[in-house]
């Protein structure tokens, strides 16, 4: 019981609260601030920018709120950046609804609502666009809310981030809110460097707690179990279960317990060899058994997604009742009403609508953004209650769940299969447990083959996720900064980023490190100390001997690399070749010949006896192709046709022997080895020299070896402390001087007319842009025509191997071949000034998007292409942005029109009505 002292100053204390902004803007919620909120708030209500890591659902956002409410009762306005634009569609609906549409605005850059309001939500992008063209919109601008800011790793995005905390007006409070990093602090340092007095506040606790299980065929595990003490260890069920299918396995090396996709479904302790993963279905009616819905389950493959809740369909799953049905269509109909019913049948909206109506769905970036949006919603106000999701739901959307289950815990990251890390899984299994709805959130791992339960176990307690930046100077941040500063300050404003902040706290660490190394490099040289000469001298002949050996093999290496590619430029299509050594040893016929030759060589597409279409690369390959005969190729050929696949691999299969083809070695030519010169007078001298002599040459070898191994290793190190001290200014130097060598830069490095109209543009492939516009790479094309060649640099095709349609004809083919011959020449200067930014143009929509602003329809221009419906209007959505930029920048009276026309051409039926993504 608090004494009447106590009382009265905690009184007094709650009356000078009620006096302050914090006071009020607590008057107006319906809960109660937790700690860290309140150590925030009163931080920004000090004066102070905040930087705020918190988990996943713990309401960070609630301190961007009250930034805004400062803002407002201070006459200022508040901008609410995030990074995507289905986030900031989201925040704007939310504070529509508090403070009413005639003060808030959206800025998406393909959307303007309101944008002179006192509250704006933008994209990060948006708001460096404005900061660079001194946009009359930042006036009286008082405080930025930064949401997810730890996108600020993120390779594409990142850098925007940075250049928006560099660049904002010192007098602008900044508001960052993150996920829980492992070095807050040390990027709370830097905002402090940049931006002034900055707090940062921690919270690591759950406002609602975490359960791990592993879910083994129908008996959902603890992971952890109480050890005693208040510790917990991994428990030991699981581990019994791990050992038995690891006994089984020895036992049973072929695997006669048989694991079919979806395994046996054994269940209880050690009763079986292999414990697989149940059917989907059953999994969500098992979480449904369990009262664990609604779940979100992550399946790292669209495709796996798809196939997820048509298996659910399959079996029959209902999670809604009838009226619960009813209102999920009227929701999904009146979002949809004004798409046509074509456009519906291609993008599959009746199996859609019958998922939904049914409680489950899908939710990746192949889906239409207006479905994604109507799952989100569904899924939000407790209808859908089955989410099967790519990972890019764990990204900002807010989509909280009771349950989050994990499938597996590998994915591919775009080159190969990795385990996730223990940042990933706590960003995954972030999203369960709902804040004021759920007492505990839960999280499953699927048992499956292989499974570890301590690798699981150390996943879920590991809480590494340090956040890394990703800046690097642009061209188009390049010539924004010199015009507004000079190069010189340019310079130096770009040595205070984050990233140049991390390399210059690495290099203490790295200097630490060489000196350490340079001691034992001088024990290493007195323990090779030879009495009869110079044994260092001695190690470098026989170093200088073993590194001629390696470039002679690597000589005769490249002679048949060549050889090899060479006769992979000479096949015509129905060639039948024979690959005679690897993972694709085989039969193959040429389906499409690879004229376009690039680093990697010819890659032509080949069918096998598998009637399987792939490309047959120079990795497939030990020597030269062998060509065994010809065949033809039906003219109505198909090579998306499991029919015609059929038929040619039946084709090719009576066209071949019958027995496999035999290995035979590659060309490789005579061994060089011991003709050339240079290896004979490096042999001569070693022999002649004294050391060579020594009886215990060979422990002084062994010496010299380890000293040799260590200063190369040192010497790196201190080219690693050389390249990363002002390496973001290096960096900078070198697009600098890209761009006074083409001539967006003058002499004395002022910004040209040239450089004014990159300036403008601020795609990925801005100089490219910039180049093709000011060498009239497009000049003459019509809407359609235009549309279809600036594809080439907002696409980038997901499968290297994936067929391509051929491009279109006529201007656009020469306007393609001018794309390319500018990039190519690019890439050389890029080269010569020690740079790689540019991506190829990729064609592989251009066919796609000609048709489209032509005005056919979806299912004819979707017909021959791998790309999901979903996938398209992202393209279309991001291409015209790039038209947008590209008429503002375009000198020319007919390109403006031309790009006016493919805009319009663009964006049109479900591009139009899909929600900005």
């Amino acid at each position: 019981m608090p004494t009447p002292a106590e009382q009265y100053a905690a009184a007094r204390r709650r009356q000078a609260e009620q006096r302050t902004e914090l006071g009020r803007f607590r008057e107006g919620l319906e809960f109660e601030l937790d700690d860290f909120q309140v150590r925030a708030c009163q931080a920004l209500e000090a004066g102070r920018g905040v930087l705020v890591a918190a988990p996943t659902g713990a309401g960070k956002t609630v301190v961007g709120e009250f930034a805004i409410h400062l803002a407002l009762a201070a006459g200022l306005k508040a901008f609410y950046t995030t990074p995507i634009k289905a986030l900031s569609n989201q925040k704007y609906s939310e504070l529509v609804a508090v403070h009413g549409a005639e003060r808030v605005g959206l800025l998406t850059g393909d959307t303007t609502v309101n944008g002179e309001a006192d509250v704006v939500v933008m994209t990060t992008e948006v708001l460096r666009n404005m900061l660079y063209a001194g946009s009359p919109t930042l006036r009286g601008l008082g405080y930025v809310v930064m949401d997810e800011v730890h996108y600020l790793a993120d390779r594409f995005r990142g850098p925007v981030w940075e250049e928006v905390i560099i660049h904002l007006p010192d007098e602008v409070r900044l508001v960052s809110l993150s996920a829980t990093v492992s070095n807050a602090e040390e990027f709370g340092a830097w905002l402090d460097t940049v931006r002034g007095d900055t707090e940062v506040v921690v919270e690591e606790h759950r406002p609602v707690p975490l359960y791990q299980h592993v879910l083994v065929g129908h008996r959902l595990h603890d992971l952890f179990v109480d050890a005693g003490a208040g510790e917990t260890k991994v428990n030991p069920d699981l581990l019994e279960i791990a050992r038995n299918e690891q006994r089984f396995e020895r036992a049973d090396p072929r695997g006669r317990g048989g694991r079919g996709r979806s395994g046996q479904r054994h269940q209880g302790r050690g009763r079986g060899p292999t414990h697989g993963v149940p059917r989907r279905p059953e999994v969500v009616e098992q979480l449904e058994r369990a009262g664990l819905l609604p779940a979100i389950t992550f399946i790292f493959s669209r495709a796996g997604c798809d196939a997820a809740v048509k298996q659910c369909l399959d079996a029959g799953v209902r999670l809604t009742t009838a009226e619960e049905g009813e209102r999920i269509r009227a929701f999904a109909e009146a979002h949809t009403g004004d798409i046509s019913s074509g456009d519906l049948d291609v993008l599959g909206y009746w199996d859609w609508l019958d998922g939904l109506t049914r409680g489950v769905a899908a939710h990746h970036a192949g889906l239409l953004p207006s479905f994604k949006e109507v799952v989100e919603q569904l899924f939000a106000a407790g209808l859908v209650r089955c989410v099967f999701a790519t990972e890019t739901l764990a990204l900002g959307i807010n989509m909280p769940a009771r349950t989050v289950v994990l499938e597996r815990l590998v994915k591919w990251n775009g080159e190969a299969h990795v385990d996730i890390t223990p940042g990933e899984f706590t960003q995954l299994t972030g999203r369960a447990g709902r804040r004021g709805i759920d007492v505990e959130g839960h999280a499953v791992v699927l048992w499956h083959h292989g499974l570890d339960p301590r690798a699981v176990a150390g996943l879920a307690s590991t809480r590494t996720y340090p956040l890394r930046s990703s800046f690097r100077p642009t061209y188009n941040m390049a010539v924004n900064l010199v015009a507004q500063v000079g190069r010189e300050r340019a310079r130096e404003v770009l040595e205070t980023s984050f990233a140049q902040f991390q390399a210059d706290r690495a290099v203490v660490g790295l200097a630490r490190q060489v000196r350490t190394q340079e001691e034992a490099l001088d024990g290493y040289a007195e323990a090779m100390t030879c009495h009869l000469g110079d044994f260092r001298e001695y190690a470098g002949l026989r170093a200088a001997i073993k590194e001629r050996e390696t470039q002679l093999a690597r000589q005769r290496q490249s002679g048949r690399r060549a050889e090899t590619a060479q006769s992979l430029e000479r096949v015509r299509v129905g060639d039948v070749l024979r690959v005679p050594t690897g993972r694709r040893a085989g039969y193959v016929v040429v389906v499409e010949p690879d004229r376009a030759v690039g680093l990697d060589g010819p890659k032509p597409h080949v069918l096998g006896q598998d009637r399987q279409i792939r490309r047959l690369t120079l990795a497939d390959l030990s020597g030269p192709v062998d060509h065994v005969t010809q065949v033809r190729l039906p003219r109505d050929f198909n090579p998306r046709s499991p029919q015609s696949r059929r038929d040619l691999a039946s084709t090719l299969r009576a066209a071949v022997p019958h027995e496999p083809p035999s290995t035979r070695r590659g060309k490789g030519g005579s061994d060089h080895a011991g003709e050339d010169a240079q290896l004979v007078e490096l042999r001569r001298r070693m022999r002649a020299h004294p050391c060579h002599a020594c009886p215990q040459r060979e422990d002084h070898a062994r010496w010299g070896e380890r000293w040799s191994r260590l200063r190369r290793e040192t010497d790196n190190l201190l080219r690693r402390i050389e390249s990363r001290t002002s390496s973001v200014a290096k960096t900078f130097d070198r697009v600098c001087g890209v761009l006074s060598q083409l001539g967006y830069l003058d002499e004395r490095s002022r910004v040209t007319p040239d450089g004014e109209r990159l300036r403008r543009l601020y795609t990925e492939q801005d100089l490219l842009a910039a180049q093709c516009l000011r060498r009239g790479a497009w000049t003459g094309l019509d809407g359609p025509g235009l549309a279809a060649v600036l594809s080439t640099l907002v696409h980038e095709s997901r499968r290297e191997d994936a067929l391509q349609p051929p491009p279109p004809g006529g201007a656009v083919a020469a306007a393609l071949e001018r794309t390319w011959r500018e990039w190519s020449q690019l890439e050389q200067v890029e080269s010569d000034h020690r740079l790689s930014t540019l991506r190829e143009p990729d064609a592989a929509l251009a066919s796609a998007i000609q048709r489209w602003a032509r005005g056919q329809s979806l299912d004819v221009v979707l017909r021959d292409s791998d790309l999901a419906a979903g996938d398209f209007v992202r393209r279309c959505k991001q291409l015209v942005d790039l038209l947008g930029q590209v008429q503002n920048a375009w000198d020319d009276a007919a390109g403006r029109r031309a790009a006016r026309q493919a805009s319009d051409g663009v964006l049109r039926g479900v591009v139009a009505h899909s929600l900005p993504d």
